[in-house]
């Protein structure tokens, strides 16, 4: 087996993050461990920072299909060596693609890491991309995208993207379209996996029953093959937003109302957060507490921020019958425009200890635990303890919980819905209603 290579090791925080280690191999990709001596098991993957928005134009739904692709046989293992071997000790091997990253985790018993090693490895470094499995797996995809359009509440949030990013790739949506999907080869998959799977935007991290020496050793030779070289910087995401809706025969109308949020190297994206909660984020949230528990208008609705880069998104959720659409859509804008105008203290009080537990509760699995690191290598190049991210939620006030509630409402709406929506009003009266800005054309 080769030596190590010469790294840069870092410990991080305290306490939980003296287990967390980082060390930085020479094309740049980052092993992130944390110990958790009490546990057998063990969750590990590979997490890169490709997604939706790094595809070119035609190249809708390559980063997915890559990720399907993987599985599909490698130099080495057929698509039914891969489950076979990680399922014949236990395992469980899956993939996740998103706006901004992609991901590839394995969890099984601590003893099994080397094999999940070589296989994480074996997918990412040398896929066979063989013709007939391409064939077929397009072929799943485009059924996934059949069951995509059969369900409104998942159509409804793809048009968002698509409205409020207008023309951006931010906005695409992730599984493509059936033409780009048809459209793409196993060039244009190698491509972009040339393209985009470099050292600098691939984090491996590991939690659980894990040696962050023994991983570093595997993962150093395992991973050498990976290119150094830096990626090319997305097309800026640039919050535009805009009305876009479906007429459909369902029995429900479907509707995401939404404004520009804030990305997650703002400061501010707690506090927006801490407006999220306490306007929708529970059964006790204003939205919840009016619309469904006073009024009786909906089954569903909640409001929720996406961060992401360089920009982000809030924006409200919420589906009911065509009859009720008069009094439900003033009723939620009056909810929103009140919440921004006059929370109180102990609604804040409230929502931050919410997202506080959820975060605690969160890291208890190993899985989320590895996911978190990734995440926050690939942002921050580090990872923030939980005494940090604690801190800064408790330093939420209610003035800052206002002042990010009304930057937000100065944006222009995005409106996007499904379902029997003619008597939705348009984006203008929505923007006059709550005081917003008015959209662009409106």
């Amino acid at each position: 087996m080769n030596a190590p290579p010469r790294t840069k090791d870092l410990r991080v925080g305290a306490p939980r993050e003296e287990a967390v280690r980082i060390t930085t191999l020479p094309n740049g990709l980052r092993v992130v461990t944390e110990t958790i001596p009490q546990l057998a098991t063990a969750s590990l993957g590979v997490w890169i920072g490709a997604g939706t928005r790094h595809e070119k134009e035609g190249e809708q739904g390559l980063a997915h299909l890559l990720e399907h692709m993987a599985f599909k046989g490698t130099r080495r293992r057929s698509a039914l060596d891969i489950v076979q071997e990680i399922e014949a000790v236990g395992g469980d091997l899956n993939a996740e693609t998103s706006v901004e990253r992609t991901s590839y985790y394995v969890r099984l018993l601590g003893e099994d890491v080397p094999l999940a090693l070589d296989i994480l490895s074996d997918i990412l470094t040398e896929p066979a991309f063989d013709k007939a499995e391409l064939r077929r797996e397009k072929g799943v995809v485009l059924q996934e995208i059949g069951a995509c359009e059969d369900t409104p509440d998942e159509v409804v949030f793809d048009m968002f993207m698509e409205t409020a990013f207008a023309g951006a790739p931010i906005g695409r949506r992730i599984l493509g379209t059936p033409k780009t999907v048809r459209a793409q080869s196993a060039d244009s998959m190698r491509g972009f996996l040339e393209r985009q799977y470099r050292g600098p935007e691939m984090v491996l991290a590991a939690a659980g029953a894990v040696n962050h020496d023994d991983i570093v050793e595997e993962a150093s030779r395992r991973f050498a093959s990976i290119g150094a070289q830096a990626v090319e910087a997305p097309v800026p995401g640039r919050y535009a937003g805009g009305d876009g809706r479906k007429v459909r025969k369902l029995e429900q109308a479907h509707m995401v109302l939404g404004f520009a949020g804030r990305s997650f190297h703002d400061p501010d994206h707690y506090a927006m957060h801490v407006f999220s909660n306490l306007l929708g984020g529970g059964m006790s949230s204003r939205l919840f507490q009016e619309i469904r528990e006073k009024r009786g208008l909906c089954y569903e609705i909640y409001s929720f921020h996406q961060p992401f880069s360089d920009t982000g998104t809030f924006a409200v959720y919420g589906g009911t019958g065509e009859d009720k659409l008069g009094e439900f859509i003033p009723v939620m804008l009056d909810c929103l425009r009140e919440a921004a105008d006059k929370p109180t203290d102990e609604e804040v009080v409230r929502a931050k200890q919410q997202i506080k537990v959820s975060l605690l509760m969160g890291l208890e699995s190993s899985a989320r635990r590895a996911e978190q690191m990734a995440r926050h290598v690939l942002a921050f190049g580090r990872v923030l303890p939980r005494e940090e991210i604690v801190a800064a939620i408790d330093a939420i006030t209610i003035d800052d919980v206002r002042r990010v509630a009304a930057d937000m409402l100065a944006s222009p709406p995005t409106v996007t819905a499904v379902g029997p929506v003619r008597k939705l009003m348009d984006p203008a009266r929505i923007a006059s209603h709550i005081g917003a800005a008015a959209p662009a054309g409106g």
